[in-house]
């Protein structure tokens, strides 16, 4: 029995601490304005709107998301009066990722629960973690999560918190219901090179910055790369900036040189590489053998035999292994390119790898020669038999499309070519050189033209088809004679006819005299070249070459208005004009090369009015067909006129848009005319000191 009062005597209860949970501030880190304003900018948004911030920082391993998200973190936290949560996800480690349970489980201790209070099962810790966070203003950071059912457990329900999460996938479920999806880049050359300063010392930088930017350009701007090359350069104060940049030079060892104890670009990858689907994993291996820097969905899924979705390609990128940089443009960052095809090298035989390549070349081929039966339907081709039919090539609905096509895909096209020739592939080498001929009779690139045609020649040679290597030495010639090396021309063309000769091919002979006849020309011997053109219409008619007899024509015309014969030249260009009204299918861009030669007759007879007339029809046709060249002709005949008519303004105008066009054509023309340009405004002449 008890007499008396009972009394407890409690000690007082402390409430649980603030928690401040985040990792230290990172030390170097380095620029990231646009991607910190854009954080900042949803914090105010959010907190005008009333709603809770909630971003997702995305980008590949390596790149520095963590970096920014503690950066940012740790400038705002004073905002987060209730604390700040922190929870590595573990999504790459290469173990299992963090269960959402467990990481509630943190959280809910951190904020007070007793461990004999937080609940088993997660429907349960969600709610309760929703009750307690219901009114704080909280910043919570999930650093490498794995995917969206990851993290939406741990997002608090106070529209006074924000949730930052760092991820290597997009998480695009997340930003469906909401997040802000903030991609994350290697750093500019620029903050490349102040990261590389920060670490190994300014002077070091200053005294080598050229080999400096080499350096960080052979990081491809990664931070974690660029942290472990200046590592080494830290750690060896007697090691100049060029011995490292030496050491990375070789791209076979680029990866394995850029590793640390604890800071590894390779096992950074491998991490990615490794949570890939296999069929995913090697779409990542075979595409990084694309000839080319940028390559589209449908020649991307091209390299695998079976099961290739585009969907595959969006895995890569949603996992950034993969960027995209266009609604239909893909790439990958350099060094993601070198461990890819280190795995490819590793995983893939031999035959495997060719293979890919080859649908991958044989892909561009058969888009290029569907843009040239658009572009040039009249010419004279051979026939190519693909070992596997490419899908989902391009469509061309007009002629407009195909060369917009051939242009962006043109360096893809030139590198094939390379490739090519690299696997001894020579048939489908001179078909790749083939068939960019509409690109270059429209928009010339005058180099490329050189290089392609030369591989052409090359290319027809190896794979002993006479007739190939007559029309390339024949298109060689032609170049040649455009840039001025009239000696070479002279010889590759008498070349082509000896060949043609040989091979009994009279239109070929007739096609390669013709280009000769304007070597003549470029030369500036007429009544040589008219001579042999005149042949030339007769055997075109006798062969029934009608549109070589209009293009023929073309060529006599100019050629008699630079002697003087403008009468003559008037009525072969008629002829002219008939004979490619009558072709079917029509050939507009001829048609209107047609005009550009008879405004330069009537400029020759001084018949201005006409000159004007004809050569603006002709100016608007050309510019309609994409053609430069013949653009820039048209505005030079259009100048010549207005000077002769008085009007220096107009003059001016019409000569600065022929510089334009020829400059980037890579015409020699350009030259004469700023020289002419130059002459007609001299500089004032300098003050008096």
């Amino acid at each position: 029995m008890v007499h008396g009062d009972v009394t407890f005597h409690n000690a007082p209860s402390t409430p649980p601490p603030v928690p401040r949970q985040l990792l230290g501030a990172p030390v170097h880190f380095t620029d990231r304005v646009a991607e910190l304003a854009e954080l900042n900018e949803a914090l105010v948004e959010h907190r005008r709107d009333g709603t809770r911030m909630f971003a997702v920082l995305s980008g590949p391993g390596g790149v520095g998301k963590t970096a920014l998200a503690l950066h940012w973190a740790h400038t705002t936290r004073d905002r987060f009066t209730d604390g700040q949560l922190y929870v590595d996800l573990a999504g790459f480690s290469g173990s299992e990722p963090v269960q959402p349970e467990d990481a509630l489980g943190l959280f809910l201790r951190s904020l007070g629960v007793p461990s004999r209070e937080v609940p088993v099962e997660i429907t349960e810790q969600a709610a309760l973690y929703r009750s307690l966070t219901a009114d704080k203003k909280l910043l919570v950071l999930l650093d490498n999560a794995y995917s969206a059912a990851q993290v939406r457990p741990l997002s608090p329900s106070s529209p006074s918190s924000a949730v930052l999460v760092t991820s290597r996938n997009r998480l695009t479920g997340l930003v469906a219901e909401g997040a802000r999806l903030v991609d994350v880049g290697p750093l500019g050359n620029v903050s490349a090179v102040r990261l590389l300063a920060k670490v190994v010392g300014k002077r070091r930088v200053d005294d080598d910055p050229e080999r400096a930017a080499a350096l960080v350009g052979m990081c491809g701007g990664l931070p974690i790369a660029v942290r472990v090359a200046a590592a080494r350069l830290a750690s060896r104060p007697k090691w100049s900036v060029q011995k490292v940049v030496t050491e990375l030079s070789d791209e076979r060892n680029r990866l394995s040189m850029l590793s640390a104890p604890e800071l590894s670009v390779q096992t950074t990858f491998d991490l990615s590489y490794r949570a890939l689907r296999p069929t995913a994993a090697a779409l990542y291996r075979r595409l990084a053998l694309h000839p080319g820097r940028e390559f589209g969905a449908s020649v991307a899924v091209s390299v695998l035999e079976k099961d290739a979705t585009h969907a595959l390609l969006e895995e890569l990128v949603d996992g950034n292994l993969v960027e995209s940089v266009g609604e239909t443009r893909y790439r990958f960052h350099d060094l993601l390119r070198l461990h890819a095809r280190n795995k490819a090298n590793s995983e893939d035989d031999a035959d495997e790898r060719a293979c890919a390549v080859r649908r991958m070349v044989e892909w561009y081929l058969s888009g290029a020669m569907a843009a040239d039966l658009v572009v040039t339907p009249h010419r004279r081709r051979q026939i190519y038999r693909f070992l596997t039919p490419p899908e989902g090539v391009p469509e061309f609905p007009d002629r407009e499309s195909a060369l917009a096509w051939l242009e962006e895909e043109r360096q893809n096209l030139i590198s094939c070519g390379r490739v090519a020739e690299e696997h001894g592939w020579w048939e489908l080498a001179w078909h790749l050189s083939d068939a960019l001929w509409p690109l270059l009779l429209h928009h010339k690139h005058y180099r490329d033209r050189l290089e392609i045609d030369r591989r052409g020649v090359d290319a027809a040679r190896r794979w002993r088809n006479r007739f190939a290597e007559a029309d390339m030495l024949k298109r060689l010639g032609m170049v040649c004679t455009t840039v001025g090396r009239l000696e070479e021309a002279e010889e590759h063309l008498r070349a082509s006819v000896a060949v043609a000769e040989e091979i009994g091919d009279q239109q070929g002979v007739a096609d390669a005299e013709g280009a000769l006849a304007r070597l003549h020309v470029a030369g500036g011997r007429l009544a040589e070249a008219v001579e042999l053109f005149e042949r030339l219409v007769g055997t075109h008619r006798e062969l029934g070459a009608w549109r070589s007899v209009g293009l023929t024509l073309i060529d006599l015309g100019r050629a008699l208005t630079g002697l003087g014969r403008v009468d003559e030249a008037l009525r072969a260009l008629d002829e002219a004009t008939a004979r490619f009204r009558d072709l079917d299918p029509p050939d507009p861009y001829n048609r209107a090369r047609v005009m550009v030669a008879q405004a330069a007759a009537h400029l020759r007879a001084d018949d201005l009015p006409l000159v004007d007339r004809t050569a603006h029809g002709a100016l608007e046709a050309l510019k309609a067909l994409g053609s430069k060249q013949g653009a820039a002709e048209s505005h030079q005949l259009l100048a010549e006129s207005a000077e002769r008519q008085g009007n220096a303004e107009w003059a001016a105008e019409h000569w600065q848009q022929a510089l334009r066009l020829y400059t980037e054509i890579g015409s020699s023309k350009a030259d004469d005319i700023a020289q002419r340009l130059r002459a007609d405004d001299p500089q004032p002449p300098a003050a008096d000191g």
